[in-house]
């Protein structure tokens, strides 16, 4: 018998669904005192609470506290933020599956994806806890006559801005690091999917992280949102969203020069070439666009596959699409969940009109399911060139544009002929190529023969307008932390006398 997991997640938000969900600031809950804005269930499109837009007091005391907090909490030693660290991820895991619910619920991800997510989110606050006793250590650089070397300090306290796709897992993406450096953090989540940030920040209390080193603020992106980015206090902003709200948070921070850290947008290209094992190439091809509903910013959302196997590929791929299992995201079987909101749903709809008015064919797809909540079939649109909208702009949903192309060359200039440069997934046999290849797209990351599989240590992060600077390893630590130069002389070396006579 499957144990009920909607109840499970129903039973773990009830707390937050009595009253508007409001704040979590200094260590204590904030009842909210902002305009309430509604937090809907994708699968049904019932409301499911309300959450509370951060009145400008209270986002002011939210900082405040994390401004107070900062000194005691970055002055503690790194062992010891280790291992509160790691006491958050215990608990993490103690709650993996209440959490994981949670995000099926107010997110509405497919379970099978979602069970592992929270369990990600805890391996994120070990990788970052076993790296905090290091984080200042610096480097040597000796010269002739000095001595040169380096250390690193927390910045100070931070905002974190995260998205609603799969919002527990890339909150601790960035959380972790920055408290593993010793920054004190406000987070606001996304306001379509907020309960797991509210988990998360009580977890991290209840695991013995000191008040005010860690607050979550509610609230709507053109009011918490620009009141958090503007905040003098604040020095520095990690951001994971849309590239035209990255945009606007960069204009929001330059009157305080704050440090920016944007995860944006892509249009990521998987190209198959025609030696590639084809079989592992289709699985993953489908994998990397219709899980987790194509709401994610890694997805392979351009198949460019090369003409000579083209209609044979296109046609096994429109097969597996037809057959994918779209429904209740607490169901195992189910692989395709709703779209977040009515609003985005929307959007992603109005592609099927201007696909067919560019000239694209819709294989597969391309409507709304007809029953309640945001569902959205899987869609495939094939006969697609470059310079079409639905090759071009960021969908964000499950929907595939396939592209032919003729040869290497062919396939490279395709690939880079869009705004962003997140990420390229890349099917071939000949280890040349492969290398050829990926020096040449135009992206942060590459795949050779495999979908996307994440190491810590690795750097994270697009080019063009899919972001700024890099997460994962030391790269985030550099992002939170400040690093200083001391040079020592050796010895009396000879300096120049200025304004001395004779």
């Amino acid at each position: 018998m499957q144990p009920d997991r909607r109840k499970l997640a129903t039973e773990a938000i009830a707390p937050f669904t009595r009253q508007p969900l409001g704040h979590f600031v200094d260590g204590a809950s904030v009842a909210g005192e902002g305009v309430a804005f509604p937090v809907h269930d994708p699968s049904t499109g019932a409301v499911l609470g309300e959450a509370c837009d951060a009145s400008e007091a209270e986002l002011n005391a939210a900082v405040a506290a994390a401004k107070r907090a900062f000194p005691a909490w970055a002055a503690l030693a790194g062992d010891r933020r280790k291992a509160v660290l790691h006491r958050i991820a215990d608990l993490i895991e103690a709650r993996a599956e209440e959490i994981a619910a949670v995000e099926c619920l107010d997110a509405g991800q497919a379970w099978r994806f979602m069970s592992k997510a929270a369990l990600r989110g805890a391996e994120n606050f070990r990788f970052f806890a076993d790296r905090a006793p290091a984080a200042r250590d610096g480097q040597a650089l000796p010269s002739g006559e000095h001595l040169n070397y380096t250390s690193r300090y927390p910045i100070g306290p931070v905002a974190v801005i995260t998205p609603w796709n799969t919002p527990f897992m890339l909150s601790t993406w960035k959380i972790a690091p920055a408290l593993a450096a010793g920054c004190t953090v406000v987070h606001k989540p996304a306001e379509w999917s907020p309960y797991s940030a509210r988990l998360l920040v009580e977890i991290a209390h209840e695991a013995g992280l000191p008040a005010g080193v860690f607050n979550s603020v509610n609230g709507l992106g053109e009011t918490t949102g620009r009141r958090l980015t503007e905040h003098r206090d604040i020095k520095a902003i990690a951001f994971v969203g849309e590239s035209r709200t990255g945009s606007a948070i960069m204009r929001q921070g330059s009157e305080t020069l704050k440090r920016v850290h944007f995860e944006l947008g892509g249009k990521n290209p998987v190209i198959v070439f025609d030696d590639a094992d084809l079989d592992r190439a289709l699985d993953a091809v489908v994998f990397m666009i219709y899980s987790l509903n194509g709401q994610r910013c890694t997805s392979s959302s351009r198949l460019l596959v090369q003409r000579s196997i083209h209609d044979a590929f296109v046609a096994k791929l429109a097969e597996r699409v037809r057959q994918l299992k779209v429904g209740d995201p607490f169901d195992p079987a189910t692989e395709v969940g709703p779209l977040i909101h009515e609003r985005h749903l929307a959007k992603v709809t109005s592609y099927a009109d201007v696909a067919a008015a560019d000239g694209a064919t819709i294989a597969v797809g391309g409507q709304r399911l007809d029953r309640p909540g945001y569902f959205y079939g899987p869609t495939l649109y094939a006969g697609a060139d470059v310079g079409m909208r639905i090759a071009q702009e960021e969908i964000f949903g499950p929907v595939l544009t396939v592209i032919p192309f003729d040869d290497e060359a062919d396939a490279i200039a395709t690939a880079n002929a869009v705004d962003y440069g997140l990420a390229g997934y890349l099917w071939t046999n000949d280890v040349g190529r492969a290398l050829r290849v990926s020096d040449a797209l135009e992206a942060g990351m590459i795949w050779v023969n495999s979908e996307n599989v994440r190491h810590l240590p690795t750097p994270f992060g697009g080019v063009k307008a899919s972001g700024i600077g890099r997460d994962g390893g030391d790269w985030s630590f550099d992002f939170y932390m400040e690093t200083k130069n001391v040079a020592l002389a050796k010895g009396h070396h000879k300096i120049q006398r200025l304004g001395v006579a004779g």
